[in-house]
């Protein structure tokens, strides 16, 4: 996945040379215009949100208010480039708890990169194991992510058609699956995991209510690393993810 996300009108100079020297310290930049169909099609998950910010930017309010929400619910920073005017007036629908730091114009490029650098530097400087979490419930994600943020990064997917796409962007190291999903349930999209080259070889838990021999029976082919019951308590299910990537560290 990117580890910069450049939201811009248009490519311009400034644009291409901010793009042109992240890409030059190593860095994955993808290039995406205020667009609501093109950003929906994308999973910014982590890394940064960089924005040009000028009056056409300003009037596409669908996408700065998906970004808003994508930002606040992933914890992704925001780097906000642009006259102060302008940038005052995103502040109205992008919180400043979401920003990491404003470039006014006329723009410093090379400081603008040393910061961003820095940030995506020692934001990568633990490379925290990543977990895609499937589940139709958003209390459920969100609880999953609360109990596992601080030890992992955790992606959320809201159904079985948002984990493929995500899985034939990034690979995460564990996908814990719901089992009862609606339109394509957990042991479809499992079938649809173990059936691609490009991700088959995923570990995958399933997240479950039921504990019963048929349910447990019917997936037991696909070959799932095993079965999480939603009523653990908080520890044991920490403990388990836990003791999951303990053993895989003493294996490689």
């Amino acid at each position: 996945m990117a580890d910069a996300w450049v939201i811009r009108e248009s490519r311009k100079y400034l644009t291409g040379n901010l793009v042109d020297r992240l890409v030059a310290l190593n860095h994955n930049v993808i290039e995406m215009a205020p667009d609501i169909n093109e950003l929906s099609k994308r999973s910014i998950q982590n890394g940064a949100i960089l924005i040009f910010v000028d009056q056409d930017l300003l009037s596409s309010q669908q996408a700065l208010i998906y970004l808003r929400d994508i930002a606040v619910e992933n914890e992704i920073p925001v780097f906000l480039m642009g006259l102060p005017v302008d940038i005052e007036s995103i502040k109205g629908i992008i919180p400043d708890s979401a920003i990491e730091e404003e470039f006014y114009r006329p723009l410093d490029i090379p400081v603008i990169v040393d910061k961003v650098n820095q940030f995506l530097a020692n934001n990568n400087s633990v490379t925290k194991k990543k977990i895609l979490v499937v589940d139709d419930s958003g209390m459920m994600l969100r609880n999953v992510k609360k109990l596992l943020g601080d030890k992992y990064q955790v992606i959320l997917a809201n159904s079985g058609a948002m984990a493929i796409k995500y899985l034939s962007l990034d690979l995460p190291d564990l996908v814990l699956l719901d089992y009862e999903m609606p339109v394509i349930n957990g042991k479809q999209v499992m079938e649809i995991i173990r059936t691609e080259n490009d991700f088959s070889g995923v570990p995958v838990f399933f997240l479950t209510s039921k504990n019963d021999r048929e349910t447990i029976m019917d997936v037991m082919g696909l070959k799932p690393e095993g079965y999480l019951l939603k009523s653990l308590s908080a520890e044991d299910f920490v403990r388990t993810i836990d003791e999951f990537f303990e053993k895989r560290k003493k294996i490689n």
